[in-house]
């Protein structure tokens, strides 16, 4: 077999590489790629290095710069955030505020039925006719103790412009006929109640001087259901 020339040796070998070339082929490739990475590398840590040392420094002022800026954003919105929240909560205090004036105003215009403690008033005549006025002292003492609803005779419930008059056959309050005996409920603080009622000379001994048989019960619920027209 004739002896190959140079470049048909390479191109012999390029067609049918041995084993040996194939290895040394792919460290050369492996080499050559650490190299480019080792390159990029080391550009990438000295991007900085060809920097004069005020170049340095204003380099490090502005990264502080942007930090304390990112500080203050962090700050201000942190703030924004607590404001909003206290602002919320101020709203819903207000609210709950409003609700509970707008339900007592509701219980004090009888407008709303009202369940809680209190007093349950029993007036029976025995020997003569109550006077009217000895009833509009006993709601005004009642008002005075802190009572919260009155009604009478699960009825009528009694508000600041009630009226009494004395009619055959037992009283007219606000325009409704009320026959004895009286029973007149009454929500609040029950033991205060009753001392408002019972203490000496007060409205139980003046209905008794008028002939009339005074009960005072303390009761843990009332019920008062009685409610005036909007």
């Amino acid at each position: 077999m004739p002896e190959l020339s140079g470049p048909a040796r390479l191109w012999q070998a390029f067609k049918a590489p041995r084993r040996s070339q194939v290895i040394v082929a792919v460290l050369l490739a492996l080499v050559g790629f650490g190299a480019v990475t080792q390159v990029r590398t080391n550009d990438d840590d000295s991007a900085y290095a060809g920097y004069r040392e005020q170049d340095l420094i204003d380099v490090l002022n502005g990264l502080a710069g942007t930090s304390q800026r990112a500080q203050s954003e962090l700050a201000r919105l942190e703030k924004s955030r607590s404001d909003l929240l206290d602002s919320s909560s101020k709203r819903k205090t207000a609210l709950e505020a409003a609700r509970s004036d707008l339900q007592t105003l509701r219980v004090l215009a009888g407008t709303v039925p009202v369940h809680g403690p209190g007093v349950r008033i029993t007036i029976t005549e025995t020997t003569a006719e109550v006077n009217v006025d000895k009833f509009i002292d006993l709601v005004q003492e009642l008002r005075s103790a802190g009572a919260e609803a009155i009604q009478m005779n699960r009825k009528v419930r009694l508000v600041a412009q009630s009226s009494f008059d004395q009619v055959a056959g037992g009283l007219e309050v606000d325009g409704t006929l009320l026959e004895p005996p009286f029973v007149i409920d009454a929500i609040g603080e029950p033991a205060t109640l009753h001392g408002a009622i019972t203490f000496a000379r007060g409205p139980a001994d003046e209905f008794e001087e008028d002939g009339a048989q005074v009960e005072v019960d303390q009761r843990n619920d009332l019920d008062i259901a009685s409610v005036r027209a909007q």
